[in-house]
């Protein structure tokens, strides 16, 4: 190996650790908006195939560190041989460095037809959005994520979705890129070293001074409208807010130990926890109290005498609950299995909603016919089928649209609850699962988009945490520690909102791909001429 070609890969490299950096719970997300200078940089004068490796370097150093956490999931809480999990997961960013792999690889293939910085970006987003629809769809730490605390940034996330935050934070790194790239290039010519044919190329290609001033001045542009928009947006929001219906809410956050959870000997004992935590605020209230996902972890709708403990909760708290629990459907001599959430009062169920998006592997086998020997990780009733429909459960003070699990980190499934007239997001879940590792803090941080780009409230119960109320602006308010048994309290402003996003959805990554691929085409017809 040359000194060249290691420069490159620690440079590669450099990019993936600065692009985990920038996520929760390290939160340099200042750091994005320079994590991909290195890898530029690294693709100077590259061929395609060397592109395409430090680019899948770039993804591997990015994702081992990213999702390190498939480990815990697999090996302690699935049971899976500890050298098997590190396969799996090594896999899993194996083919998520695939995009990033593509993206370095189209940028050295199309540089010579005039790579400006939007060009670079529209590469991005339409790769991300591929990401988050191929195979299921994996749409974890998108870039745009990174940007959660940011608040006035990500308001317009309600035009755009989080692939406009994330075209803007490329767009930012290619002008920097190339600002950088021109000053070290004047500067080579200043010292008299060679004028080779290398500097006179760039000095008549698109990197032209004159063409980089364009691009700041246009970056420039976007960025003050984004801001604009995004604090306009913050005080309307908060004027609409003080004219809005209240709905006083508590989130119970049981901290139920994941090998207990399933045990049928500890049914009673978590009933007991949970009644307990919901009456900590009863002189609040409360019209809603929230439970996570599974938080009933038996058949609810079999009218039990657990059940019946469940609806006495709701009488001793004299409040709703909604709350987690397995359900089943007899069809024409078949069980079909749902990961359900219920609203009750204290003597009728009032709504439920069935998970549409399963975790594959985690509720159910994909392909079971061809992996019989491929076993699901969570031990419940068995393999669990997907919801008709996605649409808000009617609850006695607001319609409410929930979200089960991982159903968060999926814009669409929030904007259609929305579209629908939803007043407020619930999202349950059962983070246990992950452990001690960053995947309940990046968790939480994609639920912060789903508010903005609905502009609605969320309320959101995870059994062992981040537990949180989040404002329709995106500000979290009010969350709990990780693995402590606790109930929080909030009063939530509630009303309908369509905004741009909830009616159209992610329309502006759909124009991005367009554009990508007409201009595709273009160069192909270039080429032949």
């Amino acid at each position: 190996m040359t000194n060249s070609s290691l420069k490159d890969l620690v440079l590669a490299g450099l990019s993936g650790l600065m692009l985990t950096a920038s996520f929760s719970p390290i939160d340099l997300n200042w750091i994005a908006w320079i994590s991909l200078i290195p890898l530029l940089i690294s693709l100077e004068d590259k061929s395609p195939l060397v592109a395409l490796k430090l680019g899948l370097f770039t993804g591997l150093f990015h994702y081992l560190t990213l999702i390190y956490w498939i480990v815990v999931v697999l090996s302690h809480y699935g049971n899976i041989n500890f050298i098997l999990s590190l396969v799996v997961m090594f896999l899993l960013s194996l083919y998520l460095s695939l995009y990033i792999a593509f993206f370095s690889l189209i940028l050295v293939r199309v540089k010579k037809n005039r790579l400006s910085s939007f060009w670079g970006a529209s590469i991005w987003v339409a790769l991300e959005y591929a990401r988050a629809h191929v195979m299921t769809g994996f749409p974890w730490c998108l870039l745009g994520y990174s940007q959660y605390l940011r608040l006035p940034l990500i308001q317009v996330s309600d035009i755009a979705g989080v692939y406009g935050i994330s075209f803007i934070i490329v767009l930012v790194n290619f002008v920097i890129y190339h600002i950088v790239s021109i000053a070290f290039k004047k500067k080579a010519l200043g010292r008299n070293i060679v004028y080779d044919l290398r500097v006179r190329d760039y000095e008549h290609n698109v990197h032209s001074l004159r063409v980089i001033m364009i691009e700041i001045i246009l970056t420039s542009f976007l960025i003050g409208f984004t801001l604009l928009y995004g604090y306009h947006n913050l005080k309307e929001k908060a004027d609409i807010n003080s004219k809005a219906k209240v709905l006083r809410a508590v989130i119970v956050q049981g901290n139920i130990d994941q090998s207990l959870k399933w045990n049928q000997d500890f049914q009673e004992k978590t009933l007991a926890i949970y009644k307990k935590l919901s009456k900590k605020f009863s002189d609040f209230k409360p019209q809603i109290i929230i439970w996570p996902e599974t938080a009933v972890p038996f058949f609810f709708q079999d009218r039990s005498y657990l059940s019946k403990e469940v609806f006495k909760a709701a009488k001793i708290t004299n409040s709703n609950i909604l709350f987690g629990s397995p359900a089943y459907l007899k069809d024409k001599g078949k069980i079909f299995y749902h990961n359900r959430a219920y609203i009750i009062s204290e003597n009728r169920v009032f709504d439920y909603y069935d998970k549409v998006h399963l975790v594959p592997f985690g509720e159910y086998v994909p392909l079971k016919k061809y992996l019989p020997f491929v076993h699901r990780l969570v031990p419940a009733a068995g393999d669990f089928s997907p919801g008709k429909k996605v649409k808000p459960i009617n609850a006695p003070d607001s319609q409410i649209g929930v979200l089960i699990c991982f159903e968060a980190i999926f814009p669409d499934i929030s904007r259609k609850h929305a579209d629908q007239g939803a007043e407020l997001l619930v999202n349950i879940t059962n983070d246990a699962w992950f452990g001690h590792t960053s995947a309940p803090y990046q968790h939480l941080s994609m639920a912060v988009f789903r508010c903005v780009e609905n502009a609605l409230p969320m309320a959101r119960a995870a059994n062992t945490g981040i537990s949180a109320f989040i404002l329709a602006n995106g500000k979290i308010v009010n969350k709990s520690g990780l693995y402590v048994r606790d109930a929080l309290k909030q009063e939530i402003k509630l009303k309908q909102n369509k905004t741009f996003y909830s009616q159209f959805g992610d329309i502006f990554a759909i124009v991005i791909i367009i554009i990508v691929i007409i201009r595709f085409f273009w160069i192909l017809i270039i080429k032949r001429r």
